[in-house]
């Protein structure tokens, strides 16, 4: 079961729905991979607030994953890890040509003792990484890069994936997972499968509290502010009709 449901011992805990974690290594297996860094809280350069309804989060580390998996290689995956900065799973791979560790993003049905390869001429199997060029049409792919040996940016969250549809002399046609097409350069890599912890949109926090370790403070309606905090604020009983941000600028565009 990849879902697991508490017994309602606290009222908190009545709704909590949350992803069975048993596959994941307790502990990362690659220390030297982990980098601490301070939570900016929604906070620019000169220390104001730019995004708001952040802050207090746990905190955390950060994992450096290997997102330009260009150059040949053969590794063996050696643990499958959860990570706190992203939504997706990460898996631990030796690298047996360069004798190094590395993280990556673990697609769905990826096991511990699978062996992932990269370069241009690797086969099409789950988790292998090779240029767009040498994919055939109608494979599901994940972290799909922009540019030729550039870092990935295309699908990477849990359960997404990009379909190859169609190729040209110099690009190649993806189907993103929000049914958005996409040109990419035929030279740019991709990496085959579906990412993993496809079930994580599911979970439920249950309680206010979780929220709050997750780094998300709590957002006020402008409807119930004071006239001088929002623009919607004040006013005897409910009031609606305009629909404006805090600086008086129109949240919704207008139909032409």
């Amino acid at each position: 079961m990849k879902l697991k449901f508490l017994k309602p011992t606290t009222s908190s805990q009545r709704h909590v729905i949350r992803l069975n974690k048993k596959n994941l290594s307790k502990k990362p297996l690659l220390k030297t991979k982990l980098k601490g860094f301070k939570n900016p809280s929604g906070r620019n350069n000169s220390g104001k607030i730019t995004v708001f309804h952040k802050g207090n989060g746990h905190k955390q580390r950060y994992r450096k994953i290997n997102f330009n998996r260009t150059s040949e290689s053969t590794g063996i995956v050696c643990s499958i890890e959860y990570d706190p900065n992203r939504s997706a799973n990460i898996a631990s791979v030796y690298d047996f040509f360069k004798k190094k560790f590395f993280y990556m993003i673990a697609p769905i049905n990826l096991t511990v003792g699978n062996i992932v390869k990269s370069g241009k001429k690797t086969d099409s199997n789950n988790g292998n990484s090779l240029p767009l060029s040498e994919i055939s049409i109608g494979n599901l792919i994940y972290n799909v890069s922009t540019k030729q040996f550039q870092p990935a940016q295309i699908s990477r969250s849990a359960g997404t994936f990009s379909k190859l549809e169609e190729k040209t002399l110099k690009y190649a046609k993806l189907k993103l997972t929000s049914g958005k097409h996409k040109l990419v350069p035929l030279n740019s890599y991709a990496t085959i499968g579906i990412v993993s912890n496809e079930f994580s949109f599911l979970t439920q926090n249950g309680k206010a509290g979780k929220s709050r370790w997750l780094n998300k403070r709590p957002t006020v309606r402008g409807v119930a502010m004071n006239p001088i905090d929002h623009p919607h604020g004040g006013g005897e009983g409910k009031k609606s009709g305009k629909d404006v941000s805090p600086w008086g600028k129109a949240n919704k565009k207008k139909v032409k």
